[in-house]
């Protein structure tokens, strides 16, 4: 996973939701975003290629997560308020675990994420966030480059003690750096 795919992960997530959200408004302008709203867009043939069924999926689960006034619908300020909270706040273990079993994202990526939960979280709140997701990758390149590094040259000094130099492999890494090795891949 590049940095760039790992810190993604949350902005486009909280693009999809919004914009299944906004297409959820669009098809119901007079009752809005309602629980029966989004069970009958889902369910509705006509919108198999417009709607994000993964999205909608989350949003028709997740329903009083959004709806936080309790009238019955998610308004267009719900969603923006959880919008704004995911891009500043981040995304918790549990919702990132709910948006994977949708299938939202990547499995992959999102279960290397979920994986390294603990780590990538520095200040401990229970979120991590699409900078602390881009400086854990970026640390994991900068290990990886370290081990690469260190394992080439003590191959070159054993070449040299050994009498070859044709040991190229870098398959070996520090023990230390196991946790490191496949996150960027």
């Amino acid at each position: 996973m590049g940095s760039s795919l790992g810190s993604s992960i949350i902005t486009s997530l909280n693009s999809g939701l919004t914009n299944t959200h906004a297409y959820l408004a669009s098809l119901y302008p007079k009752d809005g975003v309602t629980m029966k709203n989004i069970t009958a867009a889902r369910n509705d043939q006509t919108n198999y290629l417009t709607l994000n069924q993964s999205f909608a999926s989350y949003l028709q689960n997740n329903f009083s997560t959004f709806d936080k006034d309790g009238d019955g619908k998610i308004s267009s300020e719900e969603m923006n308020k959880f919008a704004q909270t995911l891009s500043t706040s981040g995304i918790s273990k549990n919702e990132l675990s709910q948006l994977a079993s949708s299938g939202a994202y990547s499995a992959s990526s999102i279960s290397k994420i979920l994986e390294n939960f603990d780590e990538i979280d520095k200040n401990h709140d229970g979120r991590v966030t699409n900078a602390e997701i881009a400086a854990y990758t970026s640390n994991c390149s900068k290990q990886e480059k370290i081990d690469e590094y260190n394992y080439r040259k003590a191959t070159s000094d054993m070449s040299v003690f050994y009498g070859s130099e044709s040991n190229s492999d870098v398959s070996e890494y520090s023990i230390l750096s196991y946790r490191y090795k496949n996150f960027n891949k």
